[in-house]
């Protein structure tokens, strides 16, 4: 079990990293709070040390993904609204361009991990591959594939 100042170090550095996998995962903020305090829960517990930051930052990073997969897999949210789909109100969560993200969230669940962490967390395609268990080929193919579908979406512009 891990000592407080070490949590809180860990939640200052990789808060915003944890919440914005979980938006363009759940596209919502209460379910991204959920896997929030759930990642940082199996954090605390966790007492194996990490062979480096990076090490630590990518098992956030998977912990993050593998918790949303688990929630959108769950029966009750297959099986429930949010507030959000009902009250059709627009997400302000995310202060980018809405059509940026409004196409990046509509690509298929394959692509949005390795766009998400090859331009917003600037990872490169080997440790993509890393992170994800995956070819560093098939990172390239999902990446070349997703920027061409983004750049249909979005009419043709060069990313």
């Amino acid at each position: 079990m891990r000592n407080e100042e070490e949590v809180n170090q860990a939640i200052e550095r990789y808060a915003d990293t944890v919440r914005r996998i979980c938006m363009v995962h759940l596209k919502n903020l209460s379910d991204t709070e959920d896997i929030f305090q759930t990642v940082f829960l199996k954090y605390v517990l966790r007492s194996v040390p990490f062979e480096s930051a990076e090490h630590e930052k990518a098992w956030i990073i998977r912990v993050t993904i593998n918790a949303c997969k688990d929630l959108l897999k769950s029966f009750f949210r297959s099986h429930t609204v949010s507030f959000e789909t009902i009250a059709e109100q627009p997400d302000q969560s995310f202060p980018e361009n809405r059509e940026v993200l409004d196409a990046v969230l509509s690509l298929p669940p394959k692509y949005k991990d390795v766009v998400y962490l090859y331009y917003y967390e600037e990872y490169t395609a080997p440790q993509i591959s890393q992170i994800l268990g995956k070819n560093v080929n098939t990172v390239y193919t999902l990446l070349s594939r997703a920027k061409q579908l983004l750049k249909e979406k979005l009419g043709g512009e060069d990313l």
